[in-house]
């Protein structure tokens, strides 16, 4: 009930609750760590699972990535329409009903999936492909896109990537190249596609290859004739600048056609800078800053397969990275969507991930797939010490399970790891022993220790489940 709610929140307000953005106490078990930077955090006994299989052995099978999914996610997510039906006929779904769907079903995977490391980077090429889904068709073009260019090529081979998403509608649309014409050139996704998806803005490129770039990009559009389905790309000669060009110091010749998106892809997939500033981005997504031993390996595993017809292998360099810098990385501060994920998984949560929990994360500032700007979502802890206040308010409405359609057995979960008491589910949620001394600490808080609801939420809002 919501007095229920409310004398949690009254106990929450007298408790010495400790420094918002403070760094986890303690030293932090490798595997949760491993969990927690693969993915969406443990869910209860995940960790002893992992310890079972050997660190080794789970990384690889995350990096595989084709676990079969439990049927009640496949079902959840079959519902809904944004994954059964193409953008065309999307469109007779509300805006509004589409983008939560869309939203749910990101939500959703996090949650259930097993196969988190695959969520995990999927989570990180949305941003790295940002795309603001309340443009143009946005909500109605971006799920087929977050099919074809994030969730098929997550784990998969850059450029292939790379290709989908410049072929994406909802990727032309969003950056203005359906505008871009012989004689009349938009230069904004040219420009977007050097500094934030391939080179980096540092990459060593000139305004002169954003210009020449946006010349070999023009004439892909989106087909919106009458009689013809919407939501589709194509090519329109008739629209594309065919005179020579010049990218990054090669040539392109005349006469190219659609082939000129070709040929620039494969000098961008494969220039050097490339290779840098996507390994870099990886090395902060799992390490939480660039780590010159693990960036220099990443980079060597990224371009060592490199080939005419694929090039930047990210499986490779995920291992890589995984593999020189874990054990010594800093923590990590979860951004509000990382954060929400990883409090319904600790808590084993039965959730449909309905627009009640996307209000949470939309009043942390992070409103999945409407970040305005093609940088996507900042990665850094600055932009997210600000979301403290609504994180606990979403922590004791989900420990009181005053969230609809969302549900907390917690005298089940706490005979299920140690007992029917405080100590267990702060333990199962920080993923630590129950004599720790954050565990302890949690407990002492509480002004209700058989109130598990109340020590849920404590535990949901300490410094130790902040980071990852």
């Amino acid at each position: 009930s919501l007095a229920g709610c409310e004398r949690i929140a009254r106990s929450v307000s007298r408790a010495p609750l400790p420094d918002r953005i403070a760094l986890p106490e303690g030293p932090v078990d490798p595997l949760v760590r491993l969990i927690d930077r693969t993915g969406f955090g443990p869910t209860p006994g995940q960790v002893a699972r992992v310890k079972l299989m050997g660190p080794a052995m789970y990384i690889e099978e995350q990096l595989r990535g084709d676990l079969s999914e439990e049927p009640h996610l496949e079902f959840a997510l079959n519902r809904l329409d944004v994954n059964r039906v193409h953008s065309a006929e999307l469109e007779d779904v509300p805006e509004e009903l589409a983008l939560e769907q869309l939203q749910r079903a990101a939500l959703l995977r996090a949650v259930y999936s097993r196969n988190q490391l695959k969520e995990r980077l999927a989570d990180f090429w949305t941003n790295h492909f940002n795309i603001y889904a309340r443009k143009a068709r946005g909500v109605y073009s971006k799920p087929d896109d977050e099919r074809r260019v994030v969730r098929d090529h997550a784990l998969g081979w850059f450029s292939d990537m790379l290709r989908e998403s410049a072929t994406s509608p909802a990727m032309i649309e969003y950056l203005d190249n359906q505008q871009n014409r012989s004689g009349v050139p938009n230069e904004n996704y040219a420009r977007e596609l050097l500094e934030l998806h391939t080179l980096g803005v540092d990459g060593g490129y000139t305004y002169q290859d954003i210009k020449e770039l946006a010349r070999c990009l023009t004439g892909w559009t989106v087909e919106t004739r009458f009689l013809r389905p919407r939501g589709r790309i194509r090519f329109d000669p008739d629209l594309h600048d065919d005179g020579p060009k010049r990218l990054l110091g090669q040539s392109i010749p005349t006469g190219g056609g659609e082939r000129d998106l070709d040929r620039v892809l494969h000098i961008l997939s494969r220039h050097p800078s490339t290779a840098k500033f996507i390994c870099r981005k990886l090395c902060r997504l799992f390490l939480g800053d660039d780590a010159p031993r693990a960036y220099d390996v990443a980079v060597t595993a990224f371009t060592a397969s490199n080939g005419p017809k694929r090039a930047g292998d990210i499986r490779s360099a995920v291992r890589a990275i995984l593999a020189s810098g874990l054990d010594e990385s800093r923590p990590i501060l979860k951004r509000p969507f990382d954060w929400v994920a990883s409090a319904l998984r600790a808590l084993r949560a039965d959730t449909d991930c309905d627009r009640s929990i996307l209000k949470h994360i939309d009043s942390m500032g992070q409103p999945l797939y409407e970040w305005p700007m093609p940088d996507g979502y900042p990665d850094d802890t600055v932009s997210w010490t600000g979301s403290m206040l609504p994180r606990w308010s979403f922590a004791l409405a989900l420990g009181s399970n005053e969230l609809p359609r969302t549900q907390l057995d917690l005298k089940a979960l706490a005979a299920a790891h140690g007992g029917d008491s405080a100590s267990a589910i702060a333990a199962t949620v920080l993923s630590r022993r129950a004599d720790d001394e954050p565990v302890q600490a949690i407990v002492r808080a509480a002004s209700d220790p058989e109130n598990l609801g109340l020590v849920a939420a404590l535990a949901l809002a300490s410094p130790e489940f902040q980071w990852r």
